[in-house]
């Protein structure tokens, strides 16, 4: 993911929920500083995921009907046009094994539900500062 292969502006956060509420919320909160694509399952966040450019990082809920968050970032991380791309997960499940689970699986970060807007502002912003400087 070079910066030749971005596109100007904004960067862009694939946002991954199958519930419309938690879409609207999130968007909301990302819109101003962020392009921000929506994708209600996991398959489909790896099909935007793998589109040209990528994502710059990928908000994924872990709980979702038909492939779940985990299974979806286990695939991102064992393609190679997909696998530096940084993933938060975004859940209620807020046990340390979870977490565990999580970061085994390559996410960078774990955001837990009901979220806190300032966190996940904070939390983007420095995956986003974490991937340019280990492009750089």
């Amino acid at each position: 993911m070079t910066d030749a292969n971005r596109a100007p502006g904004k960067p862009t956060i694939l946002l991954v929920d199958d519930t419309p509420d938690n879409i609207a919320l999130l968007s909301a909160l990302l819109k101003e500083r962020y392009r921000v694509k929506v994708a209600t399952s996991g398959a489909k966040a790896l099909q935007i995921a793998s589109a040209s450019p990528p994502p710059d990082l990928i908000l994924l809920d872990v709980v979702m009907p038909e492939m779940d968050g985990h299974e979806a970032c286990r695939r991102l991380k064992a393609a190679p046009h997909t696998a530096a791309i940084p993933v938060i997960f975004l859940t209620s499940r807020a046990s340390e094994e979870d977490m565990q689970l999580g970061r085994a699986l390559g996410a960078a970060d774990y955001i837990t539900k009901p979220i806190s807007p300032p966190a996940v502002l904070e939390r983007v912003a420095a995956q986003l500062g974490h991937a340019r400087r280990a492009a750089a």
